[in-house]
This record gives structure tokens, sequence and C-alpha cells, in this order.
């Protein structure tokens, strides 16, 4: 009988990505990539962390998502001057975000069509366009946006 190593999966992709695995690195591409797509900010994977008792503290948390970024291994959304979400579905694909609640769900790139852009300054190329589309809740219809379809923001 053979077994998978708790940890395999998130050795392997910090392996093929290039990071050293680390103890607290393996153990938050554990927490990030073993629960299938979702969007988490810093401040949730420290709690996840913590209630795991992976011992780590905030600073490296935000150091090691921002070199999973770098890596490829997630994307940065960004919603707010100081308010950004960590994606783990790498892939083309756009967002919708609740303002009200924080809720973050993936819109597939095919749905949505950017007919025109404007031409890159001189030097330059254009290497992808990011759509956030903004949620409020409609007259009467407060807290209905949470949990519909899409990744959650959890």
């Amino acid at each position: 009988m053979t077994s998978i190593r708790p940890f395999k999966r998130a050795l392997d992709l910090l392996t093929r990505s290039g990071l050293r695995p680390t103890r607290q690195r393996v153990g938050l591409a554990r927490l990030l990539f073993d629960s299938g797509d979702r969007h988490v900010t810093a401040e949730q994977l420290h709690a996840e962390a913590m209630a795991d008792d992976l011992k780590v503290s905030l600073a490296t948390i935000y150091n090691t998502l921002h070199q999973l970024t770098d890596a490829g291994l997630l994307r940065e959304v960004v919603v707010d001057a100081g308010r950004s979400y960590f994606d783990t579905n790498s892939t083309l694909h756009h967002h919708f975000f609740h303002e009200a609640s924080g809720w973050l769900a993936d819109v597939p790139g095919s749905q949505i069509v950017v007919e025109a852009l404007p031409q890159p300054p001189a030097g330059t190329r254009v290497t992808r366009v990011d759509v956030i589309i903004r949620l409020a809740d409609a007259p009467g219809e407060a807290g209905t946006a949470e949990g519909e379809g899409g990744v959650v923001g959890r």
C-alpha cells in the first residue's frame, strides 16, 4: 500500500517554482493549495496558520504570499489601496467584488470581452487586463451576493 505524504503537493509546488521548501513555506502552501481555488487575505491566512498551529508572523505571511506571487503560483488581486486578496487560480480570469462584505468570486476570462485598449506607452506592451466588477446590494436585497457561484473569498 502506498501513501502520499500530506505535504507532498506543497513540496512539489515550491520545488518546481524554485522556492526553497522551508517548514513555514510548506505549511502555508499546504493551507493555500490543498483545498482548491480560493481567495485569501494575508490576515485570513495568518489566522488559518495559527489555528493549524503553524507559528508564523504576519510579516512572514506577507513575504511568502509575495514570493508565491512572483513565482507565478498566486495572483494578487488589489481591490482597494491597502486591500489585497491572493488568488490560487492563476489562470486568465476576472473578478466580482462585493464592496460591503468583501466577497470575491471568479469570472471566467471568456465571459468578458475587451474590444479596444489604448496604445501603451513607447517601449512597453500589455501583458494582461484585469477586470474587477464591483457589486453593491440592490435595494431590499442586502446580503444576497455572498456565496453565490464562483470561488468565495475564503
